[in-house]
């Protein structure tokens, strides 16, 4: 892999899963904020990060669903008279714990996603009304693309 290929994945891993802000990866990466922003735009990063971000939340809903189903079958036999699986009802013992600590890993995403809007005038957003507004471009000596 070559190294702006390197760059943009690493770039784009620390955007989606570290919510790291694009200037504090421009400066990690030795990397103009402009360039970051491009890649940003250029390959959708902020539509994955919306969707990462959804399918994690989602999680203890599903996580949820499937024990609502596994209680019901486990109640239906019980009711009939028959023999539960004790695998099945192992499962549905094994899950129960899991709901609170998936709930809580999911209300740390929300707020890492919180503390990630920014209102006002974002350093990225001050670099591109200099750029394409004032004409003012960053000349990073370390920039590598």
């Amino acid at each position: 892999m070559n190294s702006k290929k390197y760059l943009i994945n690493e770039a784009e891993r620390m955007f989606l899963y570290e919510f790291i802000s694009l200037e504090e990866i421009s400066n990690r990466l030795h990397l103009n904020r402009k360039t970051v922003m491009d890649w940003k735009e250029k390959y959708g990063w902020e539509k994955r990060k919306v969707d990462f971000l959804k399918s994690k939340q989602c999680f203890h809903e599903e996580l949820y669903e499937f024990a609502r189903k596994l209680m019901k079958d486990i109640s239906i036999d019980l009711d009939n008279g028959e023999k539960v699986d004790p695998g099945r009802m192992y499962a549905f013992c094994r899950i129960i714990p899991m709901f609170t600590k998936v709930k809580d890993y999911e209300d740390i995403v929300a707020k890492k996603e919180k503390k990630e809007t920014q209102k006002g005038l974002t350093p990225e957003l001050i670099a591109q009304i200099e750029e394409e507004v004032l004409g003012i471009t960053q000349n990073n000596d370390n920039e590598k693309e």
